[in-house]
């Protein structure tokens, strides 16, 4: 029969293509030994490359050259295989390769720390420089990447520009302070910025959003992803200190439209995993006890969010509290920032789906947010999810000049350094909203993987920034 590819195929074709692979010879696959079994009469030898959750047989017959070397090998081996693609008698697989030639190209020696028995994602963590062969991580940074895809595609076929914000900033979006300092200058009790590399202090950004504004009153509707930091000295499962944001910002666009756009592109990414990667869905259900993770994204997918605002959230929380329906770790009042044990409570007990919260008292909310016409409140909106509570949080800006100068007053923010933020408001202002989404915190969600450390390739928090 003739070849059906001289270069190499990927496995994720193969397996996806079964029925035009069968009966094909000199189909070439390359991939890591996920494990070996010898028989009386031949090896079955396990192999992925990366490219699908699920992994190819290869049946190798002692006649096949070098067999003996072939059958000593041990998980992580690296090989060539090509052969003869047929139908498999198995379970769970429908086509398997019968080797032609396979070809050692990479070894492994009893150091090698991935072993074919289940390994822990703390230890996994101590070698992230390998841990992308597992099929947990391997699962999960293909969600990555889906999510990634899916945002690019989301924002695109609606318009909106893709957008690259500056990593280095002057000024402090978030008005938190927990920025990392970026200079040329050596260390120094009083260190002179003027002979900076800047002539100022300078921080890698906490978010591209107030750059994203500029933007959006001109281009009309954008959206920036890139990476954000944050040198906030929490060991938790939920923050790291280097994180991906998405952050879309629309001129003439207020709460409701937003609140539109941000549910549309959740239920968004969520059907582009569910329709394009239910086999890594389906493993990692598995883990972690995650059994009902499909049917729950499943949920979200077909929802109705429900809308409230913050003080009606309260009141429901009040009376769960005062009632006894529902006990909370931390009190519950008006002016209080919403814990995620409230926030589950809302979507878990109450609603029983997801929720739009809006309104938030501006004491707990940034500076830039637009104040709602009772003086204590903005237009502020988190959107939360079963399971996980907020995963999404957004405003309407403010485009009163005078307000807004008021308010960087009040939060002891510097003037100064707005200026340009400010002159949007002065020349040719326009409402305008926008939203952003923590890709990891997505990741999370959509996998049911419980510490932020293992949906990123190499994390980067307190006290670590191996590899």
């Amino acid at each position: 029969m003739k070849e059906i590819e001289s270069k190499r195929v990927l496995i994720k074709k193969v397996l996806e293509e079964s029925d035009k692979f069968v009966g094909q010879e000199g189909v070439l696959v390359c991939g890591w030994v996920r494990s070996l079994r010898k028989s009386k009469h031949c090896s079955f030898v396990v192999v992925n490359d990366g490219s699908t959750q699920n992994a190819l047989q290869i049946v190798v017959d002692p006649a096949v050259a070098n067999y003996e070397d072939i059958s000593k090998m041990i998980t992580g081996f690296c090989i060539r295989a090509r052969g003869k693609m047929v139908a498999s008698q198995g379970k769970g697989q429908t086509i398997e390769m019968v080797a032609e030639k396979i070809e050692i190209i990479g070894t492994v020696n009893d150091e090698y720390p991935l072993q074919k028995k289940a390994t822990s994602l703390e230890f996994l963590r101590e070698v992230a420089h390998l841990r992308a062969r597992t099929n947990t991580i391997s699962s999960v940074l293909r969600i990555r990447h889906a999510l990634s895809f899916a945002t690019h595609k989301f924002f695109g076929d609606r318009g909106f520009f893709y957008v690259h914000t500056p990593i280095v900033t002057a000024s402090d979006c978030e008005g938190a302070g927990a920025m990392f300092r970026v200079t040329t200058l050596p260390p120094g009790d009083a260190a002179d910025f003027s002979k900076d590399f800047y002539g100022k202090p300078t921080f890698l950004t906490v978010s591209g959003q107030l750059e994203a504004e500029c933007l959006a009153l001109g281009l009309g509707q954008v959206y920036t992803f890139g990476p954000t930091f944050r040198a906030e000295n929490s060991n938790t499962p939920r923050h790291l200190s280097e994180f991906w944001m998405i952050e879309p910002e629309v001129a003439f666009c207020d709460l409701d439209d937003l609140a539109e756009l941000a549910s549309d592109y959740l239920q968004f990414l969520i059907g582009h995993v569910l329709d394009h990667y239910r086999p890594e869905l389906e493993f990692l259900s598995t883990q972690n006890q995650n059994g009902d993770l499909i049917s729950r994204l499943q949920a979200v997918r077909a929802a109705k969010f429900h809308r409230v605002s913050y003080t009606e959230a309260v009141q429901i929380l009040e009376e769960a509290m005062n009632s006894k329906k529902q006990k909370f770790e931390f009190k519950v009042y008006w002016g209080c920032d919403l814990q995620t044990e409230h926030e589950r409570y809302l979507t878990e007990k109450h609603f029983m789906g997801p929720v739009i919260v809006t309104d938030y008292p501006k004491e707990i909310k940034a500076f830039y947010m637009k104040e709602n016409p009772d003086g204590k409140t903005v237009r502020a909106m988190d959107v939360l999810v079963p399971g996980v509570g907020e995963i999404i949080g957004g405003s309407q800006r403010e485009d009163d000049h005078q307000k807004l100068v008021k308010r960087i007053q009040e939060m002891q923010l510097h003037e100064k350094d707005y200026w340009w933020y400010l002159d949007l408001r002065k020349f040719g202002g326009a409402p305008h909203a926008g939203f952003g989404l923590g890709l990891e915190r997505a990741i999370m969600y959509v996998t049911g993987m419980t510490n932020i450390r293992d949906v990123i390739a190499f994390p980067r928090f307190s006290g670590s920034a191996e590899f």
